[in-house]
């Protein structure tokens, strides 16, 4: 017969790795979030003259476990109001799309995840902190 044996340290390893798995998610959400947040926060530069009221409405939220699928992610997104009790994502959302009303569409949110590579690498690079530190 074949017996095939991890060694000890492989097997703790992966023990050690295995409680920590849900703060290794987190922070690999996170990097790969505050990728897309800095290339949102430049897109914008060029979809509108001022960003100000945007970008104090421009958040990444806690890590998070989602109830369907029970994965754990990281939002990038616009929230609250500016200083005419406008939403702020209500801008966002006429800016990136259009509107009916004529407002033309000049897409700034969508663009920031075309950089699937950066995103990838920064989460990456959490994983193997994560693996080399075992």
């Amino acid at each position: 017969g074949f017996n095939a044996e991890l060694p000890n340290e492989l097997i703790k390893s992966f023990q050690k790795l295995e409680a920590n798995t849900d703060e290794m998610l987190s922070e690999m959400t996170k990097a790969g979030a505050e990728v897309v947040y800095k290339q949102v926060k430049s897109n914008m530069k060029s979809s509108f003259k001022s960003t100000e009221s945007l970008e104090k409405g421009l958040k990444i939220t806690k890590s998070y476990r989602t109830p369907s699928d029970d994965g754990i992610n990281t939002k990038v997104g616009f929230y609250g109001y500016d200083e005419d009790r406008t939403p702020i994502p209500l801008k966002a959302l006429a800016r990136e799309y259009g509107t009916s009303r004529g407002e033309k569409k000049k897409p700034f949110f969508r663009k920031a995840f075309r950089q699937e590579s950066a995103i990838t690498n920064a989460m990456m690079k959490v994983q193997e902190k994560y693996i080399k530190n075992e």
